[in-house]
């Protein structure tokens, strides 16, 4: 579920921490940077593990802070396929069951990905399975707080780093009293979850779901050199 990942990035340090031990403002900013971030095809990063090597700091023209190209290494969520994860119900809806791990809550399972036949209880707000057995239908709810464990099967990273303006469709100069303005956005245009797991064959009440998807919502625009 978490690994070691070897990155490199080059950290920069203002003037007014100059006074302290250069390894601990670089660690202190990495977090800053990195923790509770997805890097792309690397996954969500959770905190600084140690830092390998710090090469020559330089303080550039116009800027007092130092800069400092950094190795080091970080802990990072990253589940392998197959792997089994455990987490909690956190609520339900039409949507579907939202389930949470702890460090974050963005994970869904769709209706049609329940054990069948599945019905969503409007009184209650809870979905149950309705088991069948030789004394009839059992209703087994799905309450919040049960624990749950899933299987990871595929993973889906999505780049969200911020784009630049878009480009006029011509090049001419505009008119007098024509606008200038860019067009507007569509507003309720869907984002993108920046990493997404596909998982399946999640167990709950010694019964199977087959399929959810567990999404983060957190990204990063940085570039740097990642060795995995």
């Amino acid at each position: 579920m978490f690994v070691l990942v070897e990155m490199v990035d080059t950290v920069r340090i203002p003037p007014w921490n100059f006074h302290r031990q250069l390894n601990e403002a670089v660690a202190e900013e990495l977090n800053k940077k990195l923790a509770n971030k997805v890097v792309y095809n690397v996954g969500l990063c959770i905190c600084l593990y140690d830092i390998t090597k710090l090469e020559d700091s330089y303080i550039f023209p116009g800027d007092g802070a130092s800069h400092t190209k950094v190795h080091f290494r970080y802990v990072v969520f990253h589940p392998f396929l197959d792997e089994i994860l455990i987490g909690k119900i956190k609520y339900c809806s039409q949507e579907g069951v939202y389930v949470t791990m702890g460090f974050f809550d963005d994970i869904l399972i769709p209706p049609e990905s329940l054990q069948q036949p599945a019905k969503f209880d409007e009184a209650e707000q809870v979905w149950l399975w309705e088991y069948e057995t030789d004394e009839g239908a059992h209703d087994l709810y799905m309450d919040q707080g049960e624990e749950i464990r899933f299987r990871v099967t595929d993973e889906v990273f999505v780049d969200t780093s911020p784009t630049g303006p878009a480009t006029a469709a011509s090049d001419t100069a505009a008119q007098p009293g024509q606008s200038t303005a860019p067009p507007k956005e569509d507003g309720g245009e869907k984002k993108e979850a920046p990493y997404t797991l596909i998982v399946r064959k999640y167990t709950f009440l010694s019964s199977s779901i087959n399929i959810i998807k567990l999404c983060f919502t957190y990204a990063i625009g940085f570039k740097s050199k990642v060795k995995m």
